[in-house]
């Protein structure tokens, strides 16, 4: 790899959310998180001083990266040549990426910013069909509300959203000394793996609305939080309607959906 020395640091903008990484085992870590199973082009989002990206330089993939920072991405043109046309100064939530990677499957992998980290998992749910992994750092209480399963008090939406379509594993903790600035609380590392067969037996517009509604009114059961969707009195007396949201699986809720797409 290619590359020239550049001492100025880039500053961490707060506006940004950016918290640079600066412990290499950790980021060669994340790097190695990736199976490369099914795809062979990874995509960075937020690559800042490119802490993580030099790791994914020395994979058998073609990658690139998306960052907003006209500093981070200076800093990277002058210190990875090999990575310069690769490289898309864009803003990751608004930008078509397939204008760069030509529809063809790829990886996310990041440290996210706190402030977009939900966002950019919702972007991914909506190209899932391009996206057979994602890899990354949260804020640990997010990622752990993503891995949770049923029953957990952290369990709701994007659980169940990101678990109907991906194998979602917790892999490990990675506390605020290692970030400059450091946050104020844990970031948590996890991959998420699309399962081989992610369609859905229900209509998907539905299946969002259910979930979302039901975990409006999280204490209530779903026969109170679903009034809104007119429920028969022959559904009512289904003792699905009896539970609360936590209570249900992910296939449990898409058994709901069904329940009410079909309810006359």
């Amino acid at each position: 790899m290619a590359y020239k020395s550049n001492n100025n640091q880039v500053r961490a903008k707060k506006h940004l959310g950016q918290h640079f990484l600066n412990d290499e085992t950790v980021a060669e870590k994340i790097a190695d998180s990736l199976t490369l199973n099914n795809y062979k082009t990874v995509l960075e989002i937020g690559p800042g001083m490119g802490v993580l990206t030099k790791y994914l330089l020395k994979k058998p993939v073609t990658t690139y990266v998306v960052e907003i920072d006209t500093e981070s991405v200076e800093y990277l043109q002058a210190n990875y040549l090999n990575l310069a046309p690769r490289i898309i100064e864009k803003d990751f939530l608004k930008y078509d990426l397939n204008e760069s990677l030509n529809g063809e499957p790829f990886a996310i992998i990041g440290n996210f910013p706190y402030n977009i980290s939900t966002q950019i998992v919702f972007k991914t749910l909506e190209m899932r069909d391009q996206i057979p992994e994602f890899s990354g750092m949260f804020q640990k209480e997010v990622a752990a509300r993503i891995c949770s399963k049923e029953g957990s008090k952290v369990y709701g939406i994007l659980s169940v959203l990101v678990q109907a379509f991906y194998h979602a594993e917790y892999l490990f903790t990675v506390p605020p000394e290692v970030f400059n600035p450091p946050p104020k609380v844990d970031s948590g590392v996890l991959r998420l793996t699309r399962k081989e067969d992610y369609s859905l037996p229900c209509d998907e517009k539905m299946f969002f609305k259910v979930v979302k509604t039901a975990f409006q009114q999280r204490r209530k059961t779903l026969r109170n939080s679903l009034k809104t969707f007119d429920l028969s009195d022959n559904l009512k007396a289904n003792s699905i309607f009896g539970q609360r949201p936590e209570q249900l699986s992910v296939a449990s809720f898409l058994e709901l959906t069904q329940l009410l797409e079909n309810d006359k």
